[in-house]
């Protein structure tokens, strides 16, 4: 089993610690700092790797945090210039009174315009909810000016709950009914257990998962707050972004697990068909929706893939070209 961290690691006392050791251990960064978002929120963001390298922006998903990209961020610091932010209410920012897609889009444009330089380009990455964050954010001035390519992991931009595969029935009012009711639950997560671990392995990755993988992701959902996870469960669950996804006009790849019960390729497929840019889907057979630490060679090449590719695009004699929109398949990692 991974050594953990003595608590207080993730800044807020008596939750549970992130994992301690091996590749899920987060890094330290070489600088942190708060952003504020445009109605007062105050973001914790953390800055890994090189100074001058190009730059990757990391926004992770619903009941995660920075600690998410653990696997990504020791990888693509030897070289880049990582930012990853904890999304409102998780992690070490503060909750809010209001959670709205809105209010992502305003986060993700304060943490562009805190980190990168007036016109610097980055690859930005969003998992689940943070790719809804880049959705929300596709037709804001401040991510165009920013955004040079995105990486959408396991994610989708409506009909979640409807399409849904956590209870294994018929699709149909009562299995969204039900997984409305399991997936808003108010209930607490408590301590991570044994059973609490093959609740989450069954809901969130793929059947090949190991313990490691497991443990990464228990820590750090059981860390997100009861409240936290119930009000952005309600805004989820009323997703409505299909006309964002028009407007996202940078080249953009999407990922997804074969297996992914909580946004199943269904929801990557409906997004090439509607991306202006699609880069290409990738899906990762037997794999579930925790994509980056489950396949963490893939979805870094991927992200390494996309900065060689269009890290100057929009700069001076650069012009931007429709990429290959085909499905790719590649053995899990």
């Amino acid at each position: 089993m991974s050594r953990l961290t003595r608590p207080g690691r993730s800044g807020r006392p008596g939750r549970p610690a992130s994992v301690a050791d091996g590749p899920y251990a987060p890094p330290v960064p070489s600088r942190e700092l708060t952003v504020v978002s445009a109605d007062g929120a105050r973001l914790h963001v953390e800055v890994h790797g090189v100074a001058d390298g190009p730059v990757v922006v990391l926004a992770h998903g619903w009941t995660c945090s920075t600690a998410f990209w653990a696997a990504q961020i020791r990888e693509l610091a030897l070289d880049h210039r990582v930012v990853a932010y904890d999304q409102r209410g998780h992690g070490r920012s503060p909750a809010s009174p209001v959670c709205s897609t809105d209010l992502l889009a305003d986060d993700l444009e304060a943490v562009l315009a805190a980190t990168l330089a007036p016109g610097e380009k980055a690859v930005v990455v969003g998992h689940s909810m943070g790719g809804m964050t880049v959705l929300a954010a596709s037709a804001r001035p401040g991510f165009r000016e920013h955004a040079s390519a995105v990486l959408l992991c396991s994610t989708g931009s409506s009909r979640l709950v409807a399409e849904a595969l956590v209870l294994p029935m018929r699709a149909g009012r009562l299995r969204t009914w039900l997984t409305r009711r399991s997936l808003s639950s108010r209930a607490p997560m408590g301590p991570v257990t044994p059973v609490s671990r093959r609740i989450l392995k069954y809901a969130t990755l793929g059947a090949g998962s190991t313990p490691a993988m497991v443990e990464a992701c228990a820590r750090i959902v059981h860390a997100c707050p009861r409240k936290v996870r119930y009000a952005w469960a309600r805004v989820l669950d009323g997703l409505q972004l299909d006309g964002q996804v028009r407007e996202l006009t940078v080249p953009t790849a999407v990922v997804v697990g074969t297996a992914d019960r909580l946004t199943p390729p269904v929801h990557a497929r409906a997004l090439a068909a509607l991306l202006p840019k699609c880069h290409g889907v990738t899906e990762l057979p037997g794999l579930g929706h925790m994509t980056p630490v489950e396949a963490p060679e893939a979805v870094t090449g991927l992200i390494r893939e996309l900065v060689l590719t269009y890290r100057e695009l929009g700069s001076p004699g650069r012009r931007s070209t429709q990429a290959d929109s085909s499905v790719r398949m590649e053995e899990s990692a």
